[in-house]
């Protein structure tokens, strides 16, 4: 009896301690993350970008970012026997990636681990060398093909990429060795087989979803979980909600509305597109809503007088404009602030640049300046205060106080800690249902050096039709809503987490 004891003792040490352990009964694997605390540093160089391509058909747009806010990873082996890496688990993105032992001109592969071919018996050599986007920049190697093994779960003849030179900084200053992409085929590079493809090919999960749970208490020691096959229930109370996938290729839905407090933002009207994505912390979103956001929650540190003037020049023509009947989207044309006629498209290789970056495509794919993108926002913002039936001087003092707001181009909107309790909700409407975040959930708390400094977890992100208005709801929402991506029935759901 003893004996058995002992034995049972040592199975639920060895399954405790490892990165994951897979229930024997319910046939799931579950693969436990680590958190890591943000800094300052990360905070401010966190950027997202859109690239854009376009045929005859429609434009398909590549979504960018850098992963200097990253938060959450876990370990991985590659190779027979395995090589340990640390990645993040990145629905935003689709291919697995880690440095190679044949970088060895590159500063940041010396402080990251190198995958050595030489050392696993089941490697074969594909040698077809790639590019893989990253922030501002790129990362280069080539492809090779692996055993890969997440939890007690092996995944064989794995293809992926060795990094073998980081042409971007970002790569540099990660936390972590690469990345395991948990999105869609058709936007993998090189159109690798993505892993969690290949999970479900070779018989590893029983269902074709993989759900998310983000532990938001920083003093815990596991800092989330990804469960492939199912879903833990002890994460998450309620139901799910529901809602298709509106763009396959991206983990992408509809939004109905993002709403400040109880008012709405005016911006969904026409649609809102969101990318969830468990690569970013921040959320991210048109700049005229987060200017709302950042008034509504008495953000700091963002002052524009380009948009300022705009308004002190052209407020009483845009008011006149608006009020009789004119078209929103040519009030702009109109006063020669925007162009929307050009005949240039963008190339694979141009950027939709955000409004921090001082320039914008117009619909056509017009490069237009960022006084039209002001103007788009004034615009937008009486319309909202219209609806309110506001008189025009409390409007445009309104829309005043809203330029003071706008997102600085280097850096994150400071949040006064003490005034944390009195902030409002900010409601994302999903599936005709609300998903609030309190102020407790949006504010990063950053230790820097003897004291905290909080900041507003959204930044700026500008994306035009038909692409666009788009948002991506990182971890600060995942944290707050435990999330199933069901690759069968292409859907996501949310549920109030635990």
């Amino acid at each position: 009896m003893g004996f058995k004891y002992l034995l049972v003792v040592m199975s639920l040490w060895a399954c405790s301690a490892s990165m994951a352990c897979k229930a024997p009964s319910d046939g799931l694997m579950r693969v436990r993350l680590k958190r890591r605390n943000l800094d300052i540093k990360s905070l401010s160089s966190a950027r997202i970008k859109e690239v854009v391509s376009k045929n005859h058909l429609e434009a398909d747009g590549v979504y960018l970012k850098n992963y200097l806010d990253a938060q959450y990873f876990g370990e991985i082996g590659i190779g027979s026997p395995p090589q340990s890496f640390k990645v993040v688990f990145d629905t935003g993105s689709s291919n697995l990636w880690v440095p190679s032992s044949k970088c060895i001109m590159s500063i940041g592969c010396i402080i990251h681990s190198k995958y050595r071919s030489k050392l696993s018996s089941t490697y074969k050599k594909i040698g077809t060398p790639c590019k893989i986007p990253i922030g501002r920049g790129a990362i280069y190697g080539f492809f090779s093909q692996d055993y890969v093994k997440i939890g007690d779960m092996i995944i064989r003849d794995q293809e992926f990429a060795e990094i073998t030179k980081e042409g971007s900084l970002e790569f540099l200053a990660m936390h972590f060795d690469g990345i395991l992409g948990l999105g869609f085929q058709n936007f993998s590079v090189g159109e690798v087989t993505p892993v969690w493809y290949n999970m479900i090919e070779q018989g590893h999960t029983g269902q074709k979803i993989f759900s998310l749970w983000l532990n938001q208490d920083p003093m815990a020691k596991i800092g989330g979980e990804i469960v492939f096959g199912g879903i833990d229930w002890k994460h998450f109370r309620g139901d799910h909600t529901y809602v298709p996938i509106s763009r396959k290729g991206y983990w992408q839905i509809e939004l109905d509305d993002i709403r400040l407090a109880k008012d709405s933002s005016g911006l969904c009207e026409g649609g809102c597109s969101a990318i969830i994505d468990s690569g970013k912390s921040l959320i991210a979103g048109p700049t005229s809503i987060v200017a709302q956001i950042n008034h509504a929650i008495g953000a700091e540190g963002y002052v524009s007088f380009e948009c300022k003037n705009i308004v002190h020049t052209y407020g009483d023509t845009i008011w006149k404009f608006v009020t009789s009947g004119i078209r929103p989207e040519i009030v702009c044309v109109d006063l020669g602030l925007c162009s929307r006629n050009g005949s240039h498209s963008p190339t694979k290789n141009e950027f939709i640049e955000t409004v921090v970056d001082n320039e914008a495509w117009g619909e056509t794919g017009t490069r237009e300046s960022p006084f039209c993108t002001f103007c788009d926002m004034i615009v937008l913002w009486i319309q909202v205060q219209l609806k309110q039936r506001n008189a025009k001087e409390k409007i445009l003092k309104h829309v005043d106080e809203l330029c003071e707001k706008l997102p600085n181009p280097i850096g994150q909107s400071f949040i006064d800690c003490n005034s944390i309790s009195t902030m409002p909700p900010i409601t994302f409407m999903i599936g005709n249902k609300a998903f609030p975040l309190s102020p407790q959930q949006y504010v990063l708390k950053v230790e820097e050096g003897c004291s905290t400094v909080c900041y507003g977890g959204f930044v700026a992100l500008d994306v035009h039709p038909p692409q666009g208005p788009l948002w991506v709801l990182g971890d600060l929402f995942l944290g707050a809503y435990h999330t199933v991506f069901d690759y069968g029935n292409l859907r996501i759901g949310f549920a109030e987490a635990v």
